[in-house]
């Protein structure tokens, strides 16, 4: 999501170097060395603490309660696990979906009525509320994008279409995207929501490029999915012919919401009204959107996979975070955060991830990433996963020097 605000592919990443090493239950049987051996002595004391356990490189990171156990059986496919599942969260209640669709209009309805009334010293509790109950209106349209929020394909493009018109979202290029993300996901090359960025990209890029590529990993990581909205939504060669006409039509609903809503807002309010009344809620939106997609899916122990090892049933598993954020957070947002059920199968309605999310923590939940949104853990993302070596599987920083000691490191501890 994040590179792509900078290239025509898509490409991100995120950072942090919380490393502690875990040598797991077994008891490591080695011989002490002489003084001038201790280095290898360390050396071979970090392979066989890495090979005791999945993940055990990482055994704690600030920010995570729990770290994935990622060694999976083989034989585990993602419809085995969504055969776990109870059938009724697939069930799609009407009056259950509708009701999300009043709570976020009402929701939004009174920010903007504090939004009027209130002084400007309370403008910043104002927007922090109001940013996130119009992320609810995104919300609501992705249960439409997945045909979780109606058992009628009409009603879904006709909520989806209107609930993001305000966001200038156009419905049917996100959705189609959106899914391709669902089923690639954290897969190299072919994940549409975000792909990392690579130490070559960022090495043979100009100083401009890596001023961006620094800023939308670090304090601005929360406007990365404005470069993402802006190249993957817009573009009709982005596209395949058959797709192209309701493509049209979800441009078109944006843009008459600009023509008719946006423009004479700007020249009625002038630019300050502009910015009070439509930028900044957008932009509240854009942390939300940047942050969800970064938290639910990237950490340091998280890696990406090309085509022949990427295996569904790990990425959306053990490749999924589940966040917990403040409570009214996550009721303004409809549970979105619950993500790891939402990539188990994107059929389950919002209202009904709790309890699917329940049911996979009882069958699988030494294999789960759990987290709780905040300082650390935010830290914990953008100052360890800034580059990703392919290679390796591992992510890397900006700084070359960095990067080198661990190569090297790497390379010591394989000899």
């Amino acid at each position: 999501m994040y590179c792509t605000a900078i290239r025509s592919s898509p490409s991100l990443t995120f950072r942090h170097s919380f490393s502690v090493l875990n040598a797991g239950p077994r008891k490591l049987s080695l011989r002490i060395p002489r003084r001038s051996n201790l280095r290898k002595l360390a050396n071979d004391l970090i392979v066989r603490a890495v090979s005791a356990q999945p993940n055990a490189t990482f055994q704690t990171l600030p920010g995570f309660t729990q770290l994935a156990d990622t060694a999976i059986p083989e034989t585990l496919t993602l419809p085995e696990i969504v055969k776990t599942l109870p059938p009724e969260v697939f069930e799609i209640d009407d009056l259950k979906a509708w009701k999300t669709v009043v709570i976020t209009v009402t929701a939004v309805a009174a920010g903007y009525a504090a939004l009027a009334v209130s002084p400007w010293y309370l403008y910043p509790i104002v927007y922090a509320y109001l940013g996130t109950a119009v992320t609810g209106m995104f919300v609501v349209a992705h249960d439409c994008g997945h045909s979780s929020f109606s058992n009628n394909k009409t009603v879904n493009d006709v909520v989806g279409t209107i609930m993001m018109m305000p966001l200038i979202y156009p419905f049917e290029p996100w959705r189609i995207k959106h899914n391709t993300h669902h089923a690639h996901t954290n897969k190299l090359i072919m994940d549409t929501a975000w792909q990392p960025f690579r130490p070559h990209q960022y090495d043979r890029s100009p100083p401009s490029a890596k001023a961006l590529m620094e800023a939308m990993m670090g304090p601005f990581w929360w406007a990365a999915s404005v470069g993402h909205w802006l190249l993957w939504h817009f573009d009709l060669n982005k596209f395949r012919p058959q797709e192209r006409a309701k493509v049209k039509v979800s441009l078109i609903a944006v843009g008459a919401f600009v023509v008719g809503v946006l423009v004479p807002l700007l020249v009625t309010q002038g630019p300050v009204g502009f910015v009070k009344w439509w930028l900044l809620p957008w932009l509240g939106f854009h942390f939300w959107m940047s942050t969800f997609t970064m938290v639910h899916h990237t950490a340091p122990h998280i890696p990406f996979k090309g085509g022949r090892e990427w295996n569904a049933a790990e990425a959306q598993l053990t490749g999924t975070v589940h966040c917990e954020y403040p409570a009214w957070v996550e009721f303004l947002c409809h549970d979105i955060s619950v993500h790891i059920p939402h990539h188990i199968s994107s059929r389950i309605p919002s209202y009904n991830l709790r309890k699917a999310y329940d049911s996979i923590r009882e069958n699988y939940d030494k294999h789960l990433n759990k987290a709780v949104f905040g300082p650390d853990l935010i830290s914990t993302i953008i100052f360890n996963c800034q580059l990703f070596d392919a290679k390796d599987k591992k992510w890397l920083k900006f700084d070359k020097r960095s990067r080198e000691k661990s190569t090297s490191e790497s390379e010591n501890s394989t000899n």
